[in-house]
């Protein structure tokens, strides 16, 4: 399997006992509904399936896991670190209703006075908020998304109207 075939869930925090248990850290949001029999992880650019033998999730998006022939804690330790994917075809379904701030990846941000800003290219969480990262005059800008800011999201023409505070544009143009 390839990274392209593949979903990120998150990475292997650490060992726990002598058996070969690890915790997995979850960066998935909607982790509980994941069909965890399979998971791959990614050793030097390959992605290596691991096949699940037993787990518990707990509700601080972490779980601990058992593989198979993975029992003893030298050989769980090669995992710390790496990060854990799953086929797209494991991926839950979404309600159509559905909408997160992820799913603004790709769209044209437009700012009210200044007109299209350009496709948003990527989606950072943040503990206090999402910022979408936009390549704005060949600069990269950052802005909150939070309600104070976007005015409309059009899903059908795939565009985020937004409200920037006065100046922010200016604080990455100018530098």
């Amino acid at each position: 399997m390839q990274k392209e075939e593949a979903f990120y869930i998150g990475y292997i925090t650490k060992t726990k006992g002598l058996k070969g248990e690890v915790q997995l850290y979850f960066e998935f949001e909607d982790y509980e509904a994941l069909d965890l029999d399979v998971v791959f992880a990614d050793l030097n650019g390959k992605m290596v399936p691991f096949f699940v033998s037993s787990y518990k999730l707990y509700p601080n998006q972490t779980g601990l896991f058992y593989f198979d022939d993975l029992d003893h804690i030298d050989k769980a330790q090669a995992l710390v670190k790496k990060k854990v994917y799953m086929p797209l075809n494991k991926m839950p379904e979404r309600d159509e209703d559905d909408f997160t701030y992820d799913d603004l990846k790709g769209y044209t941000a437009v700012d009210e006075t200044h007109g299209e800003l350009g496709e948003i290219i990527a989606i950072n969480e943040y503990p206090q908020q999402f910022v979408a990262t936009v390549l704005y005059k060949e600069k990269e800008i950052l802005f909150p998304l939070n309600e104070d800011m976007i005015v409309e999201i059009d899903e059908e023409n795939k565009t985020l109207l937004v409200d920037l505070p006065e100046g922010l544009l200016d604080i990455y143009l100018n530098s």
